[in-house]
Order: C-alpha cells, then structure tokens, then sequence
C-alpha cells in the first residue's frame, strides 16, 4: 500500500511559480506511476500531468502543457509539480496520485492511492 501527502500549496500571483511535492510511503514507489489532478470550485476533477515509474515517460494536459513541469526522485519517493506562469484559472485543489498501470493513466479511475490535496490559489 502507498500513502501520500501533498505539500507545497498556497497563494501566488499570476505569473508567478509554484513547486507542489508529492511525498509517497512504501518501498515499491518506484513502481507506481504517479499522478497529478486538480479540482477547481464548481468543476469535476481534471487530469494534470502524470509520471512513468522510471520517469522517462511525462503526460501533461494541454491546459498546463510547456506551463507545468513533472519528475519524480525514486530515492526520495516524491514527485514534484513545478507550476510556471500560473493563471487564475490554475486555482484548485491539487491531488497527487499514485497507480500501478502503465495505461490510462490520464483516468482518474485508474489511480489507486490519493493525498488529501493541497490547495492552490492563482490572483489575477
């Protein structure tokens, strides 16, 4: 089983930068793709990014895509979401993810462990 917690979040202007950390429990961490998705006030859940288990494999939507950047550091079982150039409409709640597919892995239903989610506000 994988536990994880997302830190990192809170009020940026627009413009600006933000790195959001994803830190996984367990020893098989290295074998999980993980995930990023957000949740904005009023909306469904939406994929972000995801990672390969060996990070040579990046996903993005198109929304972040050049924007937002992800890696993962097996040795410290953590996945980071650097966020360039934010918008308002970055604003959500941001849930790291971790599964052991390879596939779909844009599909939230995929995704077997989830953080609570950290929040993230974007001022215009």
């Amino acid at each position: 089983q994988v536990q994880v917690v997302e830190s990192g979040g809170g009020l940026v202007q627009a413009g600006g930068s933000m790195r959001l950390s994803c830190a996984a429990s367990g020893r098989t961490f290295s074998r999980y793709t993980m995930g990023w998705f957000r949740q904005a006030p009023g909306k469904e859940r939406e994929f972000v990014t995801a990672i390969s288990w060996s990070g040579g494999t990046t996903y993005y939507a198109d929304s972040v895509k050049g924007r937002f950047t992800i890696s993962r550091d097996n040795a410290k079982n953590t996945v980071y979401l650097q966020m360039n150039s934010l918008k308002p409409e970055d604003t959500a709640v941001y849930y790291c993810a971790a599964t052991g597919r390879s596939y779909y892995v844009t599909n939230e239903n995929e995704y077997y462990y989830w953080g609570q989610g950290t929040q993230v506000t974007v001022s215009s």
